[in-house]
């Protein structure tokens, strides 16, 4: 007997070659209990690791999404929300330790109109969907669930199977948690109470690919998610006879993976990308349609969280309280406090107005070949922003920076095109060496602070789906959002919450 995915493969290779594009989005915005399709202006029930356009916020529109100012994906005219679950392991002693990525996530568009070439239509303005059900501990062969599958990725072979729940063994290069979004919709609901009726996948054939039942007779462009966990940090970790990974909605299965997507696109041009980009290459660059933010800029991206919680590192219990349920057992949660609150967002600068007269002016990039500020340096293994400014105060520089936990660097300009970029949080997220309070840059990251002129105004970056604005301190340097004019890489460096410590080492 065949498998589903064996038939739902035999049913796409049968089919002539299929146009695509893949957007690698390098980085994440954030991860935080935040969803504003199912919990509109709430705390979401467990954590999501989501990319995507920094309006997101716990509720937003349409509009709140295009007036992003960047986006951890690559497609300048997508400004669009992706977002899942968020991967823990489960040690033996109970505990939950998060699972960082291997890079961001790869988001897939595929034109795939059916047996009958179905014209195929971009997301309307307003639109968001769900793929996916949390709350599912075992297995059934509908498409919904045939449309969620894991690769167990070991590039060293042997290849294995793909499955639908956990792979109960190890994955050397990683754990490719996959979901397929439905492809047909009624043509008049963006959305609708469960956040799946307006919704639906084929009627036949297969889950990615077949004809619209009458009910759903609009054929959409078909959007995929694969993201990459990175399972290996775990491989000497495993106890008894199954996996140990749970989703932060507790489930233990696999089954209950799932996918949220809030529309942000520039609609004409994505309609233009489905009617004319039909390379099968998958390339972004075969598409003349797209201009493409560079990687780093989509690094760059980031929100400051705004719930007050611990959701990354080791934690006695799931954030939201969510119990263990491997489809046997369902774990306790005695002893878990749920009453984390939406508050204002985290600041990522040390406030020197009053006390110093200087100002944060954001987070800058750098470069080890070509300093953002070359006026003098200095390290420190206790390093603090104070220590900084101070240090360049007396040399006489009006612009000081930390960088990598312990570094300072000072001038009386910023080098053009590295001032911090007004919307964009930037990588500025290592603790200082000196004050594990206070952030100290990042890889490649100034934590910019400058002399005030006048009045001091430190740059603040808010969630926009929240309608917090955004300021930016004047810099004398010029800014500039990078776009590529290559091909985009998957790969990212993770942002560091952790105290960082190296010495005088010189950040490369």
């Amino acid at each position: 007997m065949f498998s589903a995915l064996t038939l739902g493969l035999a049913a796409s290779l049968a089919s002539p070659a299929m146009a695509f594009w893949r957007m690698p989005c390098p980085g994440n915005l954030i991860h935080e209990r935040a969803d504003p399709i199912v919990s509109p202006g709430q705390i979401s029930g467990h954590v999501h690791t989501i990319m995507g356009g920094n309006g997101f916020g716990f509720d937003m529109t349409y509009q709140q999404a295009r007036n992003s100012q960047c986006s951890s994906c690559p497609i300048t005219k997508d400004m669009s929300n992706y977002w899942v679950p968020t991967l823990y392991y489960h040690a033996q002693n109970g505990s939950f330790i998060s699972v960082p990525q291997v890079g961001g996530a790869t988001v897939y568009y595929e034109q795939r109109g059916g047996p009958n070439n179905d014209q195929l239509l971009a997301f309307p303005e307003g639109f968001r969907m769900l793929a996916g059900n949390p709350f599912l501990h075992t297995y059934n062969d509908t498409f919904e669930q045939q449309a969620v599958s894991y690769a167990c990725l070991n590039y060293n072979g042997p290849a294995t199977a793909e499955t639908h729940a956990f792979p109960n063994n190890n994955c050397p290069d990683g754990l490719r948690a996959q979901v397929y979004f439905p492809s047909c919709w009624d043509g008049v609901n963006l959305d609708s109470p469960d956040h799946k009726s307006h919704v639906a996948y084929p009627e036949s054939v297969a889950y990615n690919d077949g004809p619209c039942p009458a009910s759903h007779p609009k054929h959409l462009i078909s959007l995929f998610y694969e993201v990459i966990w990175d399972v290996n940090q775990f491989a000497n970790d495993w106890y008894g006879d199954e996996q140990p990974f749970v989703w932060s909605s507790g489930d233990a299965t696999g089954y209950g993976y799932h996918g949220d997507f809030v529309n942000g696109w520039d609609v004409p041009t994505l309609q233009n990308a489905v009617d004319t980009c039909l390379a099968d290459s998958g390339a972004l660059t075969d598409c003349p349609v797209f201009e493409l933010y560079d990687d780093s800029f989509c690094q760059s991206c980031k929100i400051p969280p705004s719930v007050d919680e611990q959701v990354d590192g080791v934690l006695e219990f799931l954030p939201g309280c969510n119990a263990y349920n491997d489809g046997k057992t369902v774990g306790s949660t005695q002893g878990c406090v749920n009453n984390a609150k939406i508050g204002q967002p985290e600041t990522f600068y040390t406030d020197l107005t009053h006390s110093m007269g200087w100002e944060y002016a954001g987070c800058a990039s750098d470069n080890y070949f070509t300093r953002t500020l070359n006026g003098y340096s200095f390290s420190d293994d206790a390093m603090t922003v104070e220590k900084c400014v101070q240090g360049c105060s007396a040399k006489g520089y009006t612009y000081a920076g930390t960088e990598y936990a312990s570094q300072c660097y000072c001038d009386n300009s910023v080098l053009s095109g590295r001032a911090p970029i007004p919307g964009v949080m930037g990588q500025c997220t290592m603790k200082c060496n000196g004050d594990d309070g206070e952030y100290c840059g990042g890889s490649g990251a100034l934590s910019l602070y400058q002399k005030c002129g006048g009045s001091c105004q430190n740059a603040q970056y808010g969630v926009v789906g929240n309608s917090t604005s955004t300021t930016s301190a004047t810099s004398s340097g010029t800014s500039s959002v990078p776009l590529s004019t290559g091909t985009t890489g998957a790969t990212s460096r993770r942002a560091v919450h952790r105290r960082a410590r190296h010495g005088n080492r010189w950040d490369m």
